[in-house]
């Protein structure tokens, strides 16, 4: 599975985490094709965003403009808190292939147009943040 697949099954895996509290070993098995087997980042993907979420919202409360992270919608947060969570833990991923590939999957996720412009702005501003704080 290519890191862009895990992704993908990631924000499915933190989304079905959120809305029904599933375990989150559950919830990536639910995102996996009949015999298709997990990857090491995607279970790092998802453990790590949860593990790390009470930090990640955190970062996240405070880029969003005259926003609460309450309402957001349930796949943004998931994009975003995962973005947050590859940008402040995963090294080998540069902080922009981050960025890209949250803006695509708010692209993919969202049928509105604006949702990639949304998580851009968001992410961008974090990253600027952690930038500074480095």
């Amino acid at each position: 599975m290519n890191r862009r697949v895990a992704r993908i099954k990631s924000v499915q895996a933190l989304y079905q985490v959120e809305m029904t509290g599933v375990e989150p070993a559950a919830a990536i098995e639910a995102t996996l094709e009949q015999d298709e087997k997990s990857s090491e980042f995607l279970e790092k993907l998802v453990n790590g965003t949860l593990e790390h979420q009470s930090e990640i919202d955190g970062r996240l409360e405070g880029a969003l403009d005259h926003w609460s992270l309450d309402r957001l919608s349930r796949i943004d947060r998931a994009i975003l808190r995962q973005c947050v969570y590859e940008m402040m833990n995963l090294e080998d991923v540069p902080v922009n292939v981050s960025i890209n590939e949250a803006i695509d999957l708010a692209k993919g996720f969202n049928a509105d147009e604006e949702a990639g412009k949304f998580v851009n702005g968001v992410a961008s501003r974090i990253a600027a943040e952690l930038n500074e704080d480095n």
